[in-house]
């Protein structure tokens, strides 16, 4: 698996099909690969990706991984902090971003009314 990315001139994107669920995630969340591929098990690779949460949908858990992520809020509204019941948490609107290191912990999430994510995900260079 090559390391770099793809070389992709500005395109419009078809938002109407390539969404998958991520392995782990709950219905409802799905991802849409932009560029690049990330290599878990190999520890290496990037990625850009589009991630969607239906309305009303949460995960109960926080997440961890050991990758670095960048996170960007298009649209819509992501609540970050709620219990496994979907309560409680803090509401963040669009224009918000996270920079997360490996091992960090975070979420669970839930969006009330449907939100919009554009995510980095990469391991350090060795």
């Amino acid at each position: 698996m090559a390391v770099n990315k793809e070389h992709k001139e500005f395109h419009t994107l078809d938002l109407s099909t390539g969404w998958e669920v991520p392995p782990g995630y709950p219905p409802g969340i799905q991802q849409k690969i932009l560029a690049g591929a990330l290599d878990e098990t190999g520890k290496r690779g990037t990625r850009s990706r589009l991630l969607r949460f239906a309305p009303g949908v949460f995960t109960t858990a926080p997440f961890v991984h050991d990758y670095w992520e960048e996170v960007y809020l298009v649209a819509g509204d992501l609540i970050v902090g709620n219990d496994a019941q979907g309560n409680g948490g803090t509401s963040f609107p669009p224009n918000t971003y996270a920079c997360r290191p490996p091992g960090a912990y975070h979420g669970p999430f839930k969006s009330v009314n449907g939100c919009m994510l554009f995510e980095l995900h990469y391991y350090d260079p060795v």
